[in-house]
């Protein structure tokens, strides 16, 4: 596998389409970093570092809203995950160029020279760097 943080953003979205309770994907520490800040954000449920070694993983539980209409039917929190920054195409933005998500309640995560973070966050400490992904 190539892009790790490509395969997890797959696999939160198409574990939302099936509507399954949690999914696992392969730990890595930027993974790690990003599911930190989805459970933050309350796109995610708990995240929890299982096994040891070559084996480790991330639990992700996935949260779901009721439909009014009908209590059985449930939608996901995250409506659309889109990957902004790839590896063959790199996107870097300086803070004052990161924009906000379309729609209200998204996040932009950007990787600074701080660390992993919100847009917004990157925004009041005047941090710019690679745009990560577009969560809303």
């Amino acid at each position: 596998m190539l892009d790790s943080i490509t395969d997890m953003l797959n696999r939160i979205r198409n574990g939302q389409a099936v509507l399954k309770e949690a999914v696992s994907v392969p730990y890595s520490n930027i993974n790690y970093e990003i599911a930190k800040i989805l459970e933050e954000n309350k796109f995610v449920g708990k995240i929890d570092k299982k096994g040891k070694k070559d084996k480790r993983l991330i639990d992700i539980d996935l949260k779901y809203e009721a439909d009014s209409d009908n209590r059985q039917k449930k939608n996901p929190i995250i409506t659309n995950i889109k990957r902004i920054s790839k590896p063959g195409k790199r996107i870097y933005r300086g803070y004052n160029e990161i924009k906000m998500t379309t729609g209200s309640g998204g996040i932009v995560i950007v990787s600074t020279p701080k660390g992993l973070m919100t847009g917004k966050d990157a925004r009041k400490k005047k941090l710019g760097g690679e745009v990560i992904a577009e969560i809303w």
